[in-house]
């Protein structure tokens, strides 16, 4: 099980696309309800399963292979604040825009926090074993119709609540889908970078000199 009793507020901020920003005593208000809201509100779940690479379908384009070389197995998994974080933002929406944005930030920022958590849980259940980053679908040429493969592979929508739509978005959309690739043997440390980013046209962390450290 996994719980949150604070989120990070620099992630936050740059969420906000506004890391440089002086914290006044009214965001700080603000954030600090907004945090509580979030920690309240969120049922985070998650689910994980290793997969034989040769076997699973699941290295589609040049990225994931790259990424995945080297590996025999990997580890998909998923995790979700729950729908009850996306009722939140919506019920916000209605009355207050600022609060909105700022609760859509901080739950970016805690499902971020909530895989963090998972990773450890996973290098916990291969100890010895050596692991990649999490590689999501949408990023480089990875389709991000692969959402789906992913969720039906783990019984998301069973288990956990974790759907997707026609357009592969996952609801609830405070959620992730990953794959980690996992090797007996030590493996390359590759940099995550922008390059093959299908989001580097129009990411808001570039356009502010920044990078989302996927």
């Amino acid at each position: 099980m996994i719980e949150l009793s604070a989120i990070n507020r620099a992630e936050v901020l740059r969420y906000l696309g506004n890391s440089r920003a002086e914290m006044t005593e009214a965001i700080e208000l603000l954030m600090d309800e907004c945090e509580s809201e979030i920690i309240a509100t969120a049922t985070p779940k998650y689910l994980y399963k290793t997969v034989s690479l040769s076997e699973s379908g699941l290295l589609v384009g040049e990225s994931i292979t790259r990424h995945m070389q080297d590996c025999e197995n990997a580890v998909v998994l998923c995790a979700t604040l729950g729908a009850g974080v996306d009722r939140l933002i919506r019920t916000a929406q209605v009355t207050d825009m600022a609060k909105t944005v700022v609760l859509d930030a901080m739950a970016s920022a805690a499902i971020e926090q909530v895989c963090d958590k998972l990773d450890g849980v996973i290098a916990a259940q291969n100890e010895g074993k050596f692991l990649t980053w999490r590689f999501s679908p949408g990023y480089g040429d990875y389709p991000i119709e692969l959402q789906k493969d992913f969720l039906t592979l783990l019984d998301a929508p069973r288990k956990i609540g974790l759907c997707t739509n026609d357009n592969s978005i996952l609801t609830p959309t405070k959620s992730v889908t990953a794959i980690m690739g996992l090797s007996d043997t030590p493996l390359e440390q590759k940099r995550r970078g922008c390059v093959g980013c299908n989001m580097a046209k129009t990411c808001k962390f570039r356009k502010n000199g920044e990078r989302c450290e996927f």
